[in-house]
């Protein structure tokens, strides 16, 4: 029997960490290149973009390989990462959306790899995997938004005080933060906050960490939910002490470090890959989506409490190469009754699941920061793995 009394921790890093500003502007060129590709009528199934980047005191270097437009110059890439700069918050003297020198050294995709991934007449004549790979989704009842509660509430504080300091005023607190959350599960359920750890960039040297927990404390308290918060929660608010030099000027930041804080907190497998920078024939990223979107339909459905499923595929092949679901022997059906469900109602080769959850489009910049799961649908296609749209055919399936 699994535990049902525990403590687990999650974290988040806000847009403004320097891995996160680098997944924004990989993210941003993946939307340039379907957003451009797009409008000079190119198919968007024909796009693809692998984009890395480096950031560093006043330096930002993007690098990787492309299918698109030529209409995308390298001055075009260059006032797209600005202004993603610019969006973040960054006009500090060591890093500064306006005078940060940019290189960009995108080059053709390899067309050793483009023969596997292209639907074509010879030896592939379905579109392809990008890549060999493991990919997980989960889903759980911890909440609405059915995620991790220790992730999603790391999330949360910083959405709220990154809200605060772009729309509300908050001039004292630069974009740099980190958040961290400890959740007390009791008989299964999480019940309460055991600890709360924020450390984020103050612009004003003269606060103290006494300073800065006044401050961001009512926020914080805004977004837990009723009664979490105790006499007993234990509080770290910028234990180090000052945290005035930060972002890509405190530290380097790379394209693809957080994999753990886009995903699920640690609370689930993780298959290793990256998300951002990649156009969705990367199953890295798609295979990933589709299935938290299985996952989450699982549970919004009411076969299990909780869902963990693996898709693994091989490079230059369209079906994937096993399909596995765990429900911890706690659903209303077995868990090969339900592998056999899920393949009825979706297609998952990589062209099914581009067409099924409209990846084709310029909606990935908004992922890069908070998560890329428990996030609501937007009304222009974005974060369309988080729709529960297919409870209905998944319950017909199982019957």
């Amino acid at each position: 029997m699994s535990r049902q009394s525990y403590e687990f921790t999650s974290e988040s890093v806000s847009e403004g960490h320097p891995d996160k500003v680098s997944d924004r502007i990989s993210d941003e060129i993946v939307d340039l290149y379907f957003r451009e590709s797009i409008a000079d009528g190119m198919s968007p199934w024909d796009v693809r973009v692998a984009a890395e980047t480096l950031t560093t005191t006043n330096k930002i270097v993007i690098a990787g390989e492309t299918r698109g437009t030529d209409k995308i110059t390298k001055d075009l890439v260059t006032h797209v990462a600005r202004q993603a700069v610019k969006d973040i918050g960054y006009e500090q003297e060591g890093f500064h959306w306006e005078t940060a020198d940019v290189d960009v050294l995108l080059h053709a995709q390899s067309v050793d790899i483009a023969q596997g991934v292209d639907q074509g007449d010879g030896l592939h004549t379905e579109e392809g995997a990008g890549d060999q790979g493991i990919m997980f989704g989960y889903a759980c009842t911890d909440n609405d938004d059915l995620m991790p509660a220790p992730v999603h509430l790391s999330h949360k504080i910083l959405e709220r005080l990154a809200r605060a300091r772009k729309h509300e005023g908050i001039s004292q607190l630069g974009p740099d933060s980190k958040s961290q959350v400890t959740v007390q599960y009791e008989g299964g359920k999480p019940v309460r906050a055991n600890a709360i750890v924020l450390s984020t960039q103050h612009l004003d040297a003269s606060m103290t960490s006494a300073d800065v927990a006044e401050l961001v404390k009512p926020y914080i308290h805004e977004v837990m939910p009723e009664g979490w918060i105790t006499d007993d929660t234990i509080w770290h608010i910028n234990p180090t002490g000052k945290f005035v030099i930060g972002g890509p000027d405190g530290d380097t930041g790379l394209t693809g470090r957080k994999i753990i804080v886009d995903t699920y907190g640690g609370m689930a497998p993780h298959g290793g890959g990256a998300f951002s920078g990649k156009d969705p024939t990367k199953v890295d990223r798609s295979a990933a989506y589709v299935s938290r979107y299985l996952a989450k339909n699982l549970v919004a459905a009411g076969v299990a409490p909780w869902v963990n499923i693996q898709l693994s595929y091989a490079i230059g092949v369209a079906q994937p190469t096993s399909l596995y679901v765990d429900m911890g022997g706690n659903g209303t059906h077995s868990e090969d009754q339900v592998e056999a469900a899920l393949r009825k109602v979706i297609d998952l080769t990589p062209r099914g699941i581009r067409k099924h959850l409209n990846l084709n489009a310029p909606v990935y910049a908004r992922t890069a920061a908070y998560g890329h799961f428990g996030r609501k649908p937007d009304n222009d296609g974005g974060f369309t793995w988080e729709r529960t749209d297919l409870v209905d055919e998944i319950k017909a399936a199982l019957s």
